[in-house]
């Protein structure tokens, strides 16, 4: 990736599945430290991982943004577990607990509610910006996005219910570098990944906005290793594929309408749940995120 890369067009306007994204993680205030939203149709029938993360996210950065600190903080890092299927026809309440506003960073608890059940529970850390040691791995040398395939066209190609509903739906451009595992095609039995993703569309919005995008956009992805390792596609049959939890460091300021470089490893798949592993990487090579989630994967008999 040299500096010459760098400069590509941007993401352009805003698509219509992208707006839906954006106007889903405008919350509701309902409560000095609850709110409510809503959720996008999604081809599982239950509410997508990402989507409630992401919205979980911007309900605790709203209770730090409102604190009264004296500097900006955003999010450093979160830990979270998924613990119920989300019903797409029901509201979510984000309840954030304020566990601490320490010297430079604030922690906040938040459970999204459904019926009165949680369906995530999740803390998140913020810290302000501060100076400090600074180094960061180095990317891997890949093909850059430009020459690669969109999800959109592949999608575009295919007359099957998954590829027509992405078509429609999906808000972020994706492409793999070893092909993708949407449908079947020749292969390698790998446990490691690498592709570029952005936004389809420009997005206009704070640190808080980005970071929360990056969530929403990863979780779609991030058990991709696990599934190549096995020669599995996401249309595989009898394939079942569910989030159970998710950490993730923001290291530096992300921009999710720019091109960011995914690099994907899956260590372990063990008793029907599978290790992702990810490296997220802007066009310049700074390392901007490390994520990791283990799911369920299991594939039922035919």
């Amino acid at each position: 990736m040299s500096p010459a890369e760098a400069d590509v067009p941007d993401a352009g306007e805003p698509t219509e599945a992208l707006e839906a994204v954006l106007g889903l993680l405008r919350l509701e205030r309902t409560g000095h430290d609850q709110c409510t939203g809503g959720s996008l149709d999604h081809l599982s029938g239950r509410v997508y991982g990402g989507q409630v993360l992401a919205q979980a996210i911007v309900a605790a950065g709203q209770t730090v943004a409102d604190a009264g600190l004296p500097a900006e903080r955003l999010p450093h890092s979160v830990h979270g577990y998924f613990l119920r299927p989300g019903k797409l026809d029901r509201p979510i309440t984000f309840e954030v607990e304020r566990l601490r506003d320490g010297g430079s960073f604030s922690a906040r608890r938040t459970h999204a509610i459904q019926d009165g059940l949680p369906i995530l529970s999740m803390i998140t850390s913020f810290q302000e910006r501060q100076p400090g040691l600074e180094h960061a791995e180095e990317p891997p040398e890949v093909p850059g996005p430009e020459g690669l395939e969109s999800s959109a066209d592949l999608f575009a190609r295919y007359d099957h219910p998954a590829a027509r509903f992405f078509a429609r739906h999906g808000a972020f451009d994706i492409r793999h570098v070893e092909g993708s595992i949407y449908v079947p095609r020749g292969r390698s039995p790998l446990s490691r990944q690498a592709l570029w993703m952005r936004s389809r569309g420009r997005v206009d919005g704070d640190q808080l906005l980005h970071r929360a995008l990056l969530a929403y956009a990863c979780d779609q992805v991030m058990l991709e290793p696990v599934l190549r390792r096995h020669e599995l596609v996401w249309t595989s049959p009898g394939l079942s594929v569910a989030s159970l939890d998710h950490a993730m460091w923001w290291h530096r300021d992300v921009r999710a309408d720019e091109w960011l470089l995914y690099v994907q490893d899956a260590p372990s798949a063990q008793g029907g749940r599978g290790l992702g592993l990810a490296k997220v990487y802007n066009r310049s090579g700074a390392l901007v995120a490390s994520l990791a989630q283990e799911g369920m994967v299991r594939v039922h008999a035919a």
